[in-house]
This record gives C-alpha cells, sequence and structure tokens, in this order.
C-alpha cells in the first residue's frame, strides 16, 4: 500500500436537505491502496456521503477530488468512468437472468456496445471467458447459470461485488457489504473483499465492528454528518467519543 498518495479527497463537503445538513463539512483522505471504513450510528452522514462521492447527491458545498482531478457534481456515469464502482445497501437485480448473464451485461455495459436497449447472445458471448473469472474471484463460478433469484442473501451480495469488478474500478465503494447476514456470510464477505482489494482501493461503510477490525487500515468516524474521530482501528476503537456515539449503542 502507498503511503502517500491520496486517491480520494473531499474539503469542507457539505449536503442539506431543507435547512438539515446530513453532511456537515467532511474532509475526507482515503490513500491509494488502502481500506478505508466509514463507521457511524445510524442517521450519521455514511449513506449520504457515499451519494456524493458517486454522484448520485449533489454536494450543497464543497469539493470532491479523485486522483486529484476535481469531480465535484459529475454525474454518475462520469464518476464511473474515471473508475469508481459501488454496490449498494439494498440488491437490486434481475430475478430471472442467471448470475453468469448478469455479469455480461456489466462488462458490455462499458463497451460501445453497452447503450443499447438490446441485447443478443451472441455480442453477450464474448464476454463469458471474463464473466466466469470475475463469478470464480467471488466464489460463484459454480452457480453460473442459475437464475438471481435463486440466490441466498449472502450469495447476491457477493454477485454485487462481481458486478462492480466489471467496471474494472481502481476505486471500489461497498455500502454496508454484510448487513443482514448471518456469520457465515460475514466471513465469506470478508474474505472476498480481502481478495478484491488487491490492486485497488476499496471504501466501504459498515456496522459491523469486527468487519471493520478485520479489514480497514483506516477509519473515520462519523456522528450527525461530521467527522468525529479518525484513525487505525485499535485507535479509535477505545476512544471515549466513539464509544459513546458508536460502540455503546445497541447492536453496534
Amino acid at each position: 500500500m502507498s503511503s502517500s498518495t491520496t486517491v480520494l479527497e473531499t474539503r469542507a463537503l457539505t449536503k442539506e436537505f431543507q435547512g438539515f445538513r446530513a453532511v456537515q463539512g467532511v474532509d475526507l483522505r482515503v490513500t491509494e491502496g488502502s481500506v478505508h471504513a466509514l463507521v457511524g450510528p445510524n442517521g450519521a452522514g455514511k449513506t449520504t456521503l457515499f451519494n456524493l462521492l458517486t454522484g448520485f447527491l449533489k454536494p450543497t458545498s464543497g469539493r470532491i477530488l479523485l486522483a486529484g482531478r476535481d469531480i465535484t457534481g459529475l454525474p454518475p456515469e462520469r464518476i464511473a468512468a474515471l473508475g469508481v464502482a459501488r454496490s449498494f445497501q439494498v440488491t437490486n437485480l434481475f430475478p430471472q437472468l442467471s448470475l453468469v448473464e448478469h455479469v455480461e451485461l456489466a462488462l458490455q455495459a462499458r463497451t460501445d456496445v453497452g447503450r443499447q436497449f438490446w441485447r443478443s447472445d451472441r455480442i453477450l458471448s464474448r464476454f463469458r471467458d471474463q464473466a466466469m473469472q470475475l463469478l470464480a474471484e467471488a466464489g460463484l463460478s459454480t452457480l453460473a447459470v442459475r437464475p438471481a433469484a435463486s440466490l441466498p442473501y449472502g450469495q447476491k451480495r457477493a454477485l454485487e461485488v462481481a458486478l462492480a469488478l466489471a467496471l474494472s474500478p481502481s476505486l471500489l465503494l461497498l455500502d454496508e457489504p454484510t448487513a443482514g447476514m448471518g456469520l457465515e456470510d460475514v466471513a465469506r464477505t470478508v474474505e472476498l473483499i480481502q481478495q478484491v482489494r488487491t490492486g485497488r482501493t476499496v471504501v466501504m461503510v459498515e456496522h459491523n465492528m469486527n468487519v471493520v477490525g478485520s479489514l480497514a487500515d483506516r477509519v473515520t468516524v462519523l456522528q450527525r454528518g461530521a467527522v468525529l474521530v479518525e484513525g487505525g482501528y485499535e485507535t479509535i476503537r477505545t476512544d471515549p467519543r466513539v464509544v459513546a456515539a458508536y460502540l455503546g449503542e445497541p447492536n453496534a
């Protein structure tokens, strides 16, 4: 991991909704090659911050820089084209399409034929080998021809990671990748993130502090839309402000 290169930065980033500040003057620096976790209690502004970083929301004020380039206010497709991919907290898949078809469509989307409103087996077949490689990376290759609707929840989240990786991102943003999972699925997801972090930077929103401790090189704790404290996991987990704001809450 690089010790100095900043791949993602925000400067005094703020988002207001009818006078309510969901994100308040956030200064964030994410180091290239790191896993950077955003944590905090419900309502801390984590998902709003994610939506700002990926263009799904436009900030009220402040700047967002990607590898030194100002991407403030760019739409999601422009940001994605710059090497940023994200998963969502709520799984959103096509129930009847197979896993491999999902990944083939994601691979097609970043080519010249990606904007067409139709697909054919001939077009999609050119992406079959690469799609299978991505499914293997996500631990799903043996399920390639199954419809997405037949997957248990944990494997649906793994498929979403494979779809994000199909965009060949240098920066991967994961919104609560273990939410709603049992212990076995959580362990598999942690292993998957460890694998896919190679050669890329990962920013994740996560409630499970055991997962954060297993994965994160750096942790930013948010409270009421502002940065409360930032540092390594072992530092923040014993900070009295974090204990009061996050770790001390039920189900934290």
